[in-house]
C-alpha cells in the first residue's frame, strides 16, 4: 500500500483533501499536487510567504535571485534572436510572476513597448505582438506519477487515514497514457508532466505572434523514460530537498521536470519555429555574447554582486546546467 506517510498535515488541508477524494478516498498525485500548490487559501503559491531568494525563511532561489544581470542577459538574447525586428512593437509578457514582479523591473531601459506580468496559476489572454517569457513556470505544474507494470501503468495517489497521508497505487486511467511507449521495465517510475504540456497548448493556440522563451528544469522524453527510474518530482523547504513529498502540504514546494520534447512538439503543432533546447549556460553564451562581454569589461576590476550573479548564472556547477532554455518564434515581423 503505502511507502510515504507524514504526520505534518493540518486539519484544514485534510478537510480540503477529503472534499476532492473519490468514493474510495483516493486522490491522484496530480490532484494532490494541484491542491498543495494552488488551493485558493492553503496552496503553497497562494500563501503570502516569501518563497524565493537566498534569505532566511525562503525555500529556493533561481536565476531571478541573481539580481538585474539575469534581465540584462534575457533582453540581449531576445534582441539577438529577433534580429532586425523592432522590439518596440512588442509587449513583454512574463508568466509565473511572483507578486507581480518582473525580471525587467531593474532594467528600466528595456526596448519593449510595455511589460505585463501574470501570476503563476493564471492563464492570460494573449493577442498581438508579444514576447512571452517564463522562468520556472512549467516545472510548477502538477504531474501524474506512474509506475510501469508487466500489464501497463499504475498510477500513484494519496489517501488519508488517521490524520495522515499515505501513498497508494492503482491501475492508471489517465487519458494520455496511450501516447507513452511501453519500453520502461516493471517498477520504473515516470512523473509525467501532462499539465505542463496542456498549459503550453493553452498559450500557443491563442492569436499572438512573436517569441516564446522559457527557462526551466526539463528532460527529453528518452531521459524521462530511460534515465530517471525513481521519477523527477522533488520537494523543497528552506533550501533543503525533502524526501517526503506528502509532508507539510501547502508549506513546501513541489516541482516536476518538464518534457522538452512534448513542449517543442506542441509549439510546432501551432506553427512555431522551434530552436534547439540549450542549457542556460549555452543559451546565454550563444545569444547574449555582446552583453556578456560588456558586463565582464565593466566589472573587470572587482568582484561585484553583478559579476558574482553572472558567474552563478553561467557556471555549470551552479545554475548554468541546472536550467535549460526553450525558444521559438511565430510570424516574427
Amino acid at each position: 500500500m503505502g511507502s510515504s506517510t507524514t504526520s505534518e498535515v493540518s486539519a484544514e488541508f485534510l478537510a480540503a483533501f477529503r472534499e476532492i477524494a473519490d468514493e474510495t478516498g483516493f486522490v491522484s498525485f496530480e490532484r494532490f499536487m494541484e491542491l498543495a500548490l494552488y488551493h485558493p487559501v492553503l496552496g503553497y503559491y497562494r500563501r503570502a510567504n516569501d518563497r524565493v531568494g537566498r534569505r532566511h525563511g525562503t525555500d529556493f532561489y533561481t536565476s531571478t535571485s541573481m539580481g538585474p544581470v539575469f534581465g540584462e542577459l534575457v533582453i540581449a538574447a531576445i534582441a539577438q534572436i529577433a534580429g532586425n525586428i523592432p522590439l518596440s512593437d512588442y509587449t513583454f509578457v512574463e508568466l509565473g510572476s511572483e507578486s507581480g514582479a518582473s525580471v525587467l523591473d531593474a532594467c528600466p531601459n528595456h526596448p519593449f513597448a510595455a511589460v505585463r506580468t501574470v501570476g503563476v496559476d493564471d492563464t492570460p489572454e494573449l493577442t498581438g505582438r508579444l514576447i512571452v517569457f517564463s522562468n520556472e513556470l512549467f516545472d510548477a505544474q502538477p504531474c501524474a506519477r506512474l509506475v510501469r507494470t508487466k500489464a501497463g501503468w499504475d498510477e500513484l495517489g494519496v489517501v488519508a487515514a488517521s490524520g495522515q497521508l499515505h501513498e497508494v497505487r492503482r491501475p492508471a486511467g489517465h487519458e494520455q497514457l496511450s501516447s507513452l511507449p511501453a519500453s520502461p521495465p516493471p517498477g520504473y517510475r515516470l512523473d509525467a508532466p501532462f499539465r505542463a504540456t496542456t498549459l503550453l497548448r493553452q498559450l500557443a493556440r491563442q492569436p499572438w505572434q512573436g517569441l516564446f522563451l522559457a527557462f526551466d528544469y526539463g528532460k527529453t522524453e528518452h531521459e524521462l523514460l530511460h534515465e530517471c527510474p525513481i521519477g523527477t518530482v522533488r520537494a523543497y523547504h528552506q533550501h533543503r530537498q525533502i524526501t517526503d513529498l506528502l509532508a507539510r502540504p501547502g508549506e513546501q514546494d513541489l516541482t516536476c521536470h518538464t518534457c522538452w520534447d512534448w513542449l517543442a512538439n506542441e509549439l510546432r503543432d501551432h506553427r512555431f519555429v522551434v530552436n534547439a533546447v540549450e542549457s542556460q549556460e549555452a543559451f546565454f553564451t550563444h545569444h547574449s555574447a555582446s552583453a556578456l562581454a560588456r558586463i565582464m569589461q565593466e566589472e573587470a576590476s572587482r568582484m561585484s554582486a553583478r559579476k558574482s550573479g553572472l558567474l552563478q548564472l553561467l557556471h555549470p556547477a551552479a545554475l548554468g546546467q541546472k536550467f535549460q532554455a526553450l525558444s521559438a518564434v511565430r510570424e516574427l515581423s
